[in-house]
């Protein structure tokens, strides 16, 4: 087992100095001149000047590579080129927000499409026919319209939760989650859609195995094999999906936050793409590749625990 989880966190480790190095190197190569964007056009050209000095832009770019790695190894993602605010300070205030919703509209997703998945494989008739639909549905419209469509209605109309802002958890576990439900139902609507279908998929497989007949001879009651069973063995194709939702929830947040104004990773990143803004964007993305990394080291740790030939794979 460990020497499993080596592999997959040096693979992981591999894959964000990849995705990093990638990163550097798109956004040092596009001939903007970033001291001119931070001073504004109305800058003389020696301050301009200076300021590319002062950012470290006249040096090499391989030089400037070498230097972000080292304050990177050490923990240190840099400061921003605008407004001088710590890239790592930036992360932890906007980090929690995006995953609060996030992780919130992954749990949402997780447990309809097991209930759905389940019980289209179950039953069959029109209530197979209603979850496919709505998959379809929920699969068809986009998340910043289901955004728009929560806000005006449960929001604005009836005034039953915030339109817009983000409350810490630690100010207040209620205002917390009256502040995420919504960006996080938004988010789970597409996903649960996806990952109901694959659940559906492989249970009617399951269900059809020579065990599950054998179970039920031996008299065991259809929520024993179901629940015992028949999930377990249904797990890994959906615990694939979900994971592949999360990295999609993650993009889909950049759009959720600007409907719901908050104040996540992604309004982060864009505002930092839309400036130019180099060491953020760097943080974001190095961070978010991380996590994605994480998220994939648990889904493997769980096929391991699932199902032990993985292990040796």
């Amino acid at each position: 087992m460990l020497v499993f989880l080596f592999r997959r966190i040096a693979a992981g480790a591999v894959l964000v100095v990849v995705v990093a190095t990638a990163t550097f190197l798109l956004l040092n190569l596009t001939g903007t001149d970033v001291a001119r964007n931070v001073l504004g056009e109305t800058a003389s050209r020696s301050a301009v000047t200076a300021k590319s000095h002062e950012l470290g832009l006249d040096q090499p770019l391989v030089e400037r590579y070498w230097h972000w790695v080292e304050q990177a190894a050490q923990g240190n993602l840099g400061s921003s080129w605008f407004t001088g605010d710590s890239v790592n300070q930036s992360l932890m205030d906007t980090l929690p927000v995006t995953l609060s919703v996030v992780l919130t509209g992954l749990l949402i997703a997780a447990v309809l499409s097991v209930a759905l998945g389940a019980a289209a494989a179950l039953r069959g008739g029109w209530v197979d026919r209603a979850v496919q639909f709505a998959a379809v549905l929920g699969t068809a419209v986009p998340s910043f319209l289901i955004a728009l469509v929560l806000v005006v209605t449960l929001a604005v109309q009836l005034g039953w939760l915030p339109a817009t802002g983000y409350v810490a958890l630690g100010t207040s576990a209620t205002d917390w989650f009256r502040s995420i439900i919504l960006p996080a139902v938004s988010l789970a609507v597409a996903a649960t859609a996806a990952t109901a279908m694959q659940v559906r998929g492989a249970m009617i497989d399951v269900l059809r195995a020579d065990f599950v007949r054998t179970l039920r001879s031996r008299g065991l009651s259809t929520r024993s094999v179901v629940f015992k069973h028949a999930l377990r063995n249904a797990a890994p194709p959906a615990l694939t999906v979900i994971a592949l939702q999360f990295i999609g929830l993650i993009s889909g947040a950049v759009v959720v936050e600007k409907v719901f104004g908050l104040p996540g990773i992604g309004t982060l990143a864009n505002s930092a793409a839309v400036r130019g803004d180099a060491p953020v964007l760097l943080g974001t993305v190095v961070v978010t590749v991380g996590i994605v990394v994480a998220v994939n080291l648990l889904l493997d740790i769980a096929y391991g625990w699932l199902n032990p030939k993985v292990r040796v794979s």
